[in-house]
């Protein structure tokens, strides 16, 4: 299962640090923050990296920026001071972070490339998002655009840029105009991944760094699983 998996600070893989941000390209199984499961969160993991490499005695800081679904994998954005994470903050806010995600589903999108639009209701009970045409009560607007990149044997690989960031969004839209991601059985898969993950992979992330004020376009390395790598 997934959590016989869970990253440590040894086999962390570190796509870009500096003094104020650490990315990290997550593996399926972690989670980004604690939970209810009480397993050890890629945050806790994080700390540990930093305190080992910087010999840093006491509390490590660290802001969790945003979050992946557990079963996903690919970048995340971490703050090591309190100052990137007000900032980043604000940028997530106002839409300033560009983020792109692959996902291999199994069936071809009706257009090569769309933009979809839905109302998006999320069900705490099952943890699940259901995607409507039309607003609903305690919905939530959801806006992606995707564009397919490659058609292999049996699966369909799509880009997708978020406008919005729902619950769920990319699983939840995806699943509603027939096209489920491998291996997410909560949206319609017919079977699970062994590793329990879901092909979805948050594959780049475009920013002004909070504090240098470069531009940052981070792109996350694919599992090493075969089928995504029949994607490069």
């Amino acid at each position: 299962m997934a959590d016989k998996i869970l990253s440590n600070a040894s086999n962390l893989q570190i796509l870009f640090e500096d003094n104020h941000i650490i990315i990290v390209n997550k593996r399926a199984g972690d989670i980004v923050q604690g939970d209810k499961t009480g397993d050890q969160p890629l945050s806790e993991v994080v700390k540990d990296y930093i305190k080992e490499k910087y010999n840093k005695p006491g509390n490590v800081y660290l802001g969790v920026v945003h979050r992946l679904d557990r079963p996903t994998t690919g970048l995340v954005i971490f703050a090591k001071t309190s100052k990137a994470l007000s900032r980043l903050n604000t940028m997530f806010a106002k839409k300033d972070v560009q983020k792109t995600y692959w996902a291999l589903v199994n069936n071809k999108p009706p257009k090569e490339k769309d933009t979809l639009v839905n109302w998006l209701k999320k069900n705490p009970k099952n943890n699940k998002s259901t995607a409507y045409s039309k607003e609903v009560t305690d919905s939530k607007k959801a806006i992606l655009h995707y564009e397919l990149l490659k058609s292999l044997e049996r699966y369909y690989l799509l880009e997708i840029n978020l406008e919005t960031g729902r619950h769920h969004q990319i699983r939840s839209q995806l699943s509603n105009i027939g096209c489920i991601i491998k291996g997410d059985l909560k949206y319609g898969a017919d079977r699970s991944n062994k590793d329990a993950s879901i092909h979805l992979h948050a594959r780049r992330i475009t920013f002004i760094h909070p504090v240098s004020k470069n531009e940052l376009k981070i792109t996350a390395p694919l599992p090493d699983d075969a089928l995504w790598q029949a994607c490069l």
